[in-house]
């Protein structure tokens, strides 16, 4: 899980990482504290839609950049807010420098929302909904390398092939196991990357 570097003053002890944070400190942040671990709240994870939707096409270090934009756009990421969003509102967004101007993305987002919401009114939550395609519980892999990390799997597969039946769009299944992996619904750290261990013994137990 560490690797020894030597400095000017002898040798450290260094955490070793997944490949792909980089050098970036907004991506070794977003990956040490936030990348795969468990998200259960409803408005996280729409959260991760909504990014998830802005990505399409894009780098995720571009959207993390701009994910403070998004957060206020979005009302917090409160999906029975922008639910609400009217054509008034939606070309109001088109003219925020803060999150992506594309408007089939930002148009899209909206009416995940409003699908969103109406999970949540037939289960209770969005979170009871999209855990059960991993049986409600983290699944744990055990890559050895990033390169070998899958971008697509079965239960992606039949996520995304869900979520279309319901309305949603941009929820292909590249997009809906990069929203499994950001969501902790699956631990793709590699096995000697520090947070493997660290992400798979915190409490992951589905409420």
């Amino acid at each position: 899980m560490y690797s020894l570097l030597y400095i000017e003053n002898g040798w450290t002890c260094m955490k070793k990482r997944c490949v792909w944070p980089g050098d970036d400190p907004l991506m070794i942040e977003y990956h040490d504290n936030e990348w795969g671990v468990p998200e259960h709240d409803d408005k996280g994870l729409f959260q991760f839609l909504v990014l998830g939707g802005a990505q399409a096409g894009l780098s995720w270090m571009t959207i993390l950049r701009r994910r403070e934009g998004y957060l206020k756009a979005f009302e917090g990421f409160d999906p029975r807010v922008v639910a609400r969003f009217d054509e008034k509102k939606i070309e109001e967004l088109l003219e925020d420098k803060g999150i992506i101007r594309n408007r089939s993305k930002v148009s899209c987002a909206v009416a995940n929302a409003r699908a969103f919401v109406e999970i949540q009114k037939e289960l209770g939550s969005f979170d009871e909904y999209i855990w059960k395609f991993v049986s409600s519980r983290p699944k744990k892999n055990s890559w050895k390398a990033d390169k070998a990390i899958p971008a697509r799997t079965e239960e992606s597969d039949a996520m995304s092939e869900d979520l279309k039946r319901r309305g949603f769009k941009y929820v292909g299944s590249t997009i809906c196991y990069a929203f499994m992996q950001a969501t902790g619904m699956v631990n793709d750290h590699i096995v000697d990357c520090f947070r493997y261990d660290e992400v798979d013994s915190a409490n992951m137990t589905p409420k």
